[in-house]
């Protein structure tokens, strides 16, 4: 957390590095569709990285497969990744971080990124997903942090105990207690 000028807010600049998959699928960009797909549910990924000469230059994800191979009445084993692959491939650097992969997607419109070193080769893959479990983990932090530094509120509803209806609820215990509950439990 860091304190603002206009209270504490949450640094979110999670590294990249903390999220993304390593070792990401692979394949070369002499591989069929049905190679591709073999090596995809072989390793229960939803995309593969094409390489040439050990350079990645596409990305072929089962959305691809199903639109532009299965809808097409295509078979698989005559179809060559290069003909549906994404290209040219929109890659993050592995020194950036979560917030920066987000802006990213949603500029490129894509849902995964291969994430390269300093010498561009693809290291790993962060996909909409690991970016999703992060913003998950961090909201419910925070709903717990909020929830340990909830000052008493004043509600009208009824009571949880008594069930009479009341203008000066607070909350005690997780329960939303009257001032005649708060005051048998000697709670002020």
């Amino acid at each position: 957390m860091k304190k603002t000028s206009n209270g504490i807010r949450f640094e979110t600049q999670v590294p990249l590095h903390e999220v993304m998959k390593n070792n990401p699928t692979m394949i070369g960009i002499e591989a069929t569709v049905a190679k591709a797909a073999k090596a995809m549910c072989h390793d229960k990924v939803g995309s593969v990285i094409i390489i040439e000469h050990n350079k990645p230059i596409g990305i072929v994800t089962e959305e691809d497969i199903t639109c532009k191979v299965v809808a097409k009445d295509l078979k698989p084993s005559t179809v060559h990744v290069n003909k549906i692959m994404s290209t040219p491939l929109i890659t993050v650097s592995a020194d950036k971080t979560v917030g920066d992969a987000a802006h990213m997607m949603v500029k490129h419109k894509v849902r995964r990124l291969p994430v390269i070193d300093a010498k561009n080769q693809v290291i790993g893959i962060v996909t909409v997903r690991d970016l999703l479990t992060v913003s998950n983990e961090l909201n419910e932090l925070l709903a717990d942090l909020i929830e340990i530094n909830r000052e008493d509120i004043v509600e009208q509803g009824m009571c949880n105990r008594c069930s009479q209806m009341s203008d000066d609820l607070k909350r005690v215990d997780n329960m939303m207690l009257c001032s005649r509950c708060r005051e048998e439990d000697n709670i002020t």
